[in-house]
């Protein structure tokens, strides 16, 4: 059994979590996406630390650009900093060559047939009542 203060200790961290995946679900969309393979999803799951470190590391690059109801800060949150991200990107500009015109696409073959997105179980979060039995057939 661990002591008071390590229990102390683990839950202060578990508040620091909580608020991570808080600000992972409303800011960085973690469930917004509606992904069709639970391998999508984990991969997607896989980026959200990567883009949690990202912010934590640009938070001295980039320039607080309060809304009018905010107040400026000096030290720089994660929703601050994914506020004033992209003009960070601005200024930083894309190795990417700009995308030149090729055409028009050819799109998808004609009578090539399209198959159906795997569908995959709905997961229930409470067991299903049990179902009613008919008292007659008690009785009899």
């Amino acid at each position: 059994m661990p002591t008071l203060e390590q229990i102390w200790r683990l839950y202060l961290r578990r508040f620091a979590i909580d608020h991570w995946n808080r600000f992972a679900k409303q800011r960085l969309h973690w469930t917004l996406p509606q992904l069709l393979t639970p391998q999508q999803a984990l991969r997607w799951s896989d980026l959200m630390p990567l883009l949690s470190w990202q912010l934590w590391l640009a938070r001295q690059l980039v320039i607080d650009t309060p809304l009018p109801w905010q107040k400026p800060q000096t030290n720089l949150t994660f929703g601050r900093v994914a506020q004033g991200f992209a003009a960070l990107l601005v200024r930083i500009g894309s190795p990417a060559c700009s995308p030149k015109p090729r055409g028009k696409s050819l799109g998808w073959k004609s009578g090539r047939k399209r198959d159906p997105y795997p569908r995959f179980p709905i997961i229930k979060k409470r067991a299903s009542r049990p179902k009613k039995v008919n008292k007659d057939i008690l009785n009899s």
